[in-house]
């Protein structure tokens, strides 16, 4: 199947799915402070339902004097009182089901930043060079070398473009942009398929997830979006807050916690974390809960004792289960380039890091460091940080994240294509 046919199939039926978004985007703002009145309402209508024919009686009489004042006091709580913090969790308990059409909406807004450096720069040599020649291979390896594409796959990419090239006799520049598209999402996906799943647990068993990560790369934010995410599909979450060491990161964890509504196990600043894990674990089975998501202190790469302290995490955590932790994530900061592979080789050689979330995608010019890492060290980008609203926090989807990149040219392309 085409690039094209692919990236259509993903959006289709975008019109009627764009309308749909559109307008639960109009009323999200609303439903919360509808929701309200409405739990307001079935209220007051319960305690009338359960007072006595003769309470009724003497309530009516009463009327002016006594439920008019009632009411007035009801409505200013609705409408007044209901401060940003209750509508944001109001809005996260009733997930709305994203449509195709706004996840690659997501992507396209998340990656504004490195498209309009990116993107600009290739339209620039696409408009200089009328004919694909040498000249223009080696320009466009230093776009992407810009972009934190990484060396190897710059290398890898520039040969599959030169066959490509070749073998369909490509003697000008218009339609570049697809052939370079394609050859990227082939690249990243390598043959594999669901790169992105997480190793959920099946049979109701504990799925325990570790994450990894140093400080200031969004990690504590990542698991409480992360925790609404999954409690949106139905499952129960907890959380362990096994980063210790940092002030104020215990608190930050429950503040997510109370936020999504799931229960944090933690001890006091200054613990050991690996006890924390094994409280969690036991907790986590008591209550039947089928995942545990398990914070770690922010460690840099190269501090030798932190990084003994995760292997010890890891060690407690397989002893009580043998097989986990099903997923160990770690997370990146996008915007530190890479800076950010040199964090994720060091971190695979302590423990076996099974995916990437790239927090702040949004945020750089130089997006293309999710190529880098996935070509050079062979483990998926799990997850991507689009923005700072909950929902922003999607799994990885190379196809929509190169649409994110060309968007403009693979639009216009798309158009020719239908026609």
């Amino acid at each position: 199947m085409s690039f094209f046919k692919r990236l259509k199939e993903k959006l289709a039926g975008s019109s009627e799915q764009k309308e749909q978004q559109e307008l639960q985007d109009q009323q999200v703002d609303l439903l919360p402070l509808d929701d309200q009145v409405q739990k307001e309402n079935q209220l007051i209508a319960t305690v009338e339902e359960e007072v006595s024919e003769t309470e009724q009686t003497a309530v009516k009489e009463q009327e002016e004097t006594v439920e008019q004042p009632a009411i007035e006091e009801v409505q200013p709580v609705e409408e007044e009182n209901l401060n940003q913090s209750d509508v944001e969790v109001e809005v996260e308990e009733q997930p709305q089901k994203q449509s195709a059409w706004s996840i690659t909406q997501k992507f396209k807004a998340g990656l504004e930043k490195t498209r309009n450096s990116f993107t600009s720069k290739v339209n620039d040599l696409v408009a200089r060079y009328r004919k694909v020649d040498e000249d223009f291979f080696e320009e466009l390896e230093d776009v992407l070398l810009q972009a934190d594409v990484g060396f190897e796959t710059v290398m890898e990419l520039m040969d599959k473009l030169r066959f490509e090239v070749q073998r369909q006799n490509i003697k000008d520049t218009n339609g570049i942009q697809a052939i370079i598209s394609e050859k990227l999402v082939e690249i990243y996906e390598s043959g594999e398929e669901n790169l992105t799943e997480l190793n959920i647990q099946q049979s109701g068993d504990l799925t325990v997830i570790l994450f990894v990560g140093v400080n200031g790369v969004g990690k504590t934010t990542t698991i409480g979006k992360l925790a609404h995410r999954l409690k949106s599909e139905g499952k129960s979450v907890m959380l362990a807050a096994g980063d210790t060491f940092r002030a104020g990161a215990i608190e930050q964890l429950q503040v997510w916690g109370d936020r999504v509504g799931v229960e944090v196990i933690a001890q006091s600043e200054g613990s050991d974390p690996a006890a924390v894990m094994y409280d969690a674990i036991r907790a986590a089975k008591n209550r039947g809960v089928d995942i545990l998501i398990c914070d770690t202190a922010g460690r840099l790469q190269n501090k030798v004792n932190l990084m003994n302290e995760l292997e010890k995490v890891h060690r407690v955590i397989s002893r009580e289960i043998p097989d986990a932790p099903h997923e160990v994530l770690l997370a990146l900061d996008a915007t530190t380039g890479q800076n950010a592979l040199v964090q994720a080789q060091m971190f695979k050689e302590v423990t076996n890091v099974t995916g990437i979330v790239l927090t702040k995608l949004d945020g750089t010019a130089k997006g293309g460091i999710v190529l880098a890492i996935r070509n050079k060290l062979h483990i998926p980008v799990k997850f991507v940080g689009l923005g700072e609203k909950m929902d922003d926090l999607q799994p990885f989807d190379a196809e929509r994240y190169v649409y994110g990149l060309f968007a403009e040219g693979l639009e216009k392309e798309l158009e020719k294509a239908e026609e």
